[in-house]
């Protein structure tokens, strides 16, 4: 039978059973209207049909990964169309400057590892000042010197600014002598191109990861439970809370805030507050939960980041991974804080600084990270003079000497102040989220004239009662968040102990209800843009 026979007869199998093969074959072409995420349907699919040949391929090592990796390298396609070999570059071009480090370095060639360092920096921060930052370096220079040059059409490469920054961790690393270099070229590419965390994070390190490939790690029955509980709470932070605050309430104010109160415009600015950490953390979530059910342990990206008592504390809560990738790759090699405290001020404020500005090509968020670089320089200004002794030492009638906490340290640690700490780092961290997400400047100076001049809490019991399930959505969202970590570590131990039928039962449930609450268009995460 010849191979024309063949597709005749394939052919004609599927139109008995009603299938349109030209929509078959649209499901695996890129399509930028409807890539392919963690929250749509095809990836569920197309995820059990994975594991399912993932766990086949368990005996053999090789066999496996390149199976990952072309399964990845799909995934992004279907997200960035053929930028997927922009990835492909990257990854093979690492791995063979990692050799080279390696080779100089037995030399004792500092100067060519510096060069080294230098070329992979250049390139991936060229690449980033290309997709990301072209068109705003154009749109500035017109606006300031009234010229009228063309803006590219440009298609940002999904996620990009998170393999380059693993890319960059990679070299750097093999610099200061914190890993070997990888000597496996599947191991890196499967490193860079893995699938979870290659949209939007978290920022996994080469130090982290290339030891669990090395050990060709399989699944255990707690992982997979762990797994499972993730995936659930990501997509019920995701598509049940941001999804629907966003749709319904939060985009409506902040494209047109003059129409709405004071008390609706505040009522918006927690709403994405909410919205951005469950949308985030959510897509953070399933990436680690999705990585356990292939063996892979990655750390935490977010630890109840609302719960912090300072600005300082929040930003070790928040988006872990970039948060500690700043530090060690931007703020330590800028001086960190082993200088003039003037210097350790204006090292903290540029990271934040060129933390807002890696967020994406918009002025906005250049001056959202420089709120938050006034906000850790005040706060570490506050602390620098307030008392540092905890204790004093203090003798009893019988001339003992004990150790007692002072004033101010029972003061500090007192309920009350903490709460108070909380609730006041809360209202600025979302003053600033203002600041990220309105389109302009002129918007912010709208919605704070609206707070501060036009409230109107008399539109409360209004707005409660025709936004009735957005005010449940949000209240539900901040409630589970502020939970102790005791209770819900019960309920997640509870899960993981039960049997996998249970466990079953409740993913399906999940999904019901995700099918049930969710808007008729894809709603992309908001950190795909980055």
């Amino acid at each position: 039978m010849s191979f024309s026979q063949v597709a005749d007869y394939a052919n004609s199998w599927l139109e008995r059973l009603n299938i349109d093969v030209d929509k078959v074959v649209d499901l695996f072409v890129y399509d930028p209207s409807s890539p392919l995420l963690f929250n749509t349907g095809l990836f569920f699919v197309l995820f059990v049909a994975f594991i399912i040949i993932y766990r086949v391929f368990r005996s053999t090592r090789t066999l496996r990964m390149l199976f990952v990796i072309l399964f990845s390298l799909f995934f992004y396609y279907k997200s960035s169309g053929l930028c997927c070999l922009i990835l492909l570059g990257v990854a093979v071009s690492d791995f063979l400057l990692g050799l080279w480090m390696d080779a100089v370095r037995e030399r004792g060639q500092r100067g060519v590892m510096r060069l080294i360092v230098a070329l992979n920096v250049l390139a991936n921060v060229g690449m980033l000042a290309y997709f990301k930052y072209f068109n705003l370096l154009i749109e500035s220079v017109n606006s300031l010197f009234t010229t009228n040059f063309d803006t590219l059409e440009l298609l940002l490469p999904a996620g990009i600014s998170f393999f380059t920054f693993r890319s960059i961790s990679y070299i750097v690393d093999l610099y200061r002598g914190v890993l070997p270099a990888c000597r496996r070229p599947l191991d890196y590419i499967f490193f860079l191109t893995f699938f979870p965390p290659l949209l939007a994070g978290p920022v996994v390190r080469a130090k982290d990861m290339l030891p669990q490939i090395a050990a060709n790690p399989v699944a255990t029955r707690e992982m997979t439970s762990q797994g499972v509980w993730l995936i659930i709470v990501g997509l019920i932070k995701k598509m049940v809370i941001a999804d629907y605050i966003s749709g319904n309430f939060v985009d409506r104010v902040f494209d047109n805030p003059a129409l709405y109160s004071g008390f609706e415009n505040l009522m918006a600015t927690f709403g994405f507050t909410i919205q951005l950490y469950c949308d985030f953390s959510g897509y953070s979530d399933m990436a680690i939960g999705l990585a356990l059910l292939l063996g892979y342990k990655f750390a935490d990206n977010f630890n109840a980041p609302f719960k912090a008592e300072s600005p300082t504390e929040f930003w070790h809560r928040w988006h872990i991974s970039l948060s500690t990738w700043l530090r060690d790759y931007v703020y330590i090699p800028l001086g960190g804080n082993r200088c003039s405290r003037p210097r350790a001020y204006f090292n903290q404020f540029a990271t934040m600084v060129i933390g807002g500005f890696w967020h994406g090509a918009s002025w906005m968020y250049v001056i959202w990270g420089g709120a938050h670089g006034l906000l850790l320089v005040g706060h570490k200004m506050v602390k620098g003079v307030l008392p540092h002794g905890a204790t004093r030492e203090e003798i009893t009638e019988e001339g003992e000497i004990v150790t007692r906490p002072t004033l101010g340290a029972r003061i500090l640690a007192s309920p009350l102040l903490r709460g108070f700490n909380i609730i006041i780092t809360f209202c600025f961290v979302a003053a600033t989220f203002m600041l990220f997400r309105a389109r302009s400047l002129e918007d912010v100076s709208t919605m704070w004239t609206q707070i501060f001049h036009n409230f109107h809490l008399d539109v409360a019991p209004q707005f409660v009662t025709g936004y009735l399930a957005i005010v449940c959505a949000m209240l539900f969202g901040y409630i589970v968040h502020i939970t102790p970590s005791f209770i819900t570590g019960r309920v997640r131990r509870w899960f993981c102990a039960s049997p996998l039928i249970i466990q079953a039962i409740l993913l399906a449930l999940a999904i019901l209800i995700v099918i049930q609450v969710r808007s008729s268009d894809l709603v992309p995460f908001l950190y795909l843009q980055y």
